[in-house]
């Protein structure tokens, strides 16, 4: 996963202005109270920030991937 897509599903789930403030704010357990831009800067695979943030806040299974929608 790019970080690109990190934040694209983030701002999916949580719209643009939150999903800063969640994943700057928002202690996450299953990365050791880290917040997501702190594990994303200590290096850890971002695909494993989003299965947390995805964990953690909860977020629905169906919002687990990017939805496209058609015209």
């Amino acid at each position: 996963m790019r970080v690109s897509e990190f934040w694209a599903l983030m701002e999916q789930e949580f719209g643009r202005g939150y999903a800063a403030v969640v994943a700057s704010t928002q202690s996450l357990g299953s990365l050791q109270g880290r917040t997501a831009d702190q594990a994303i800067e200590d290096g850890e695979r971002v695909r494993v920030v989003w299965e947390a943030v995805c964990r953690d806040m909860p977020v629905p299974p169906e919002h687990h991937h990017l939805q496209h929608h058609r015209a």
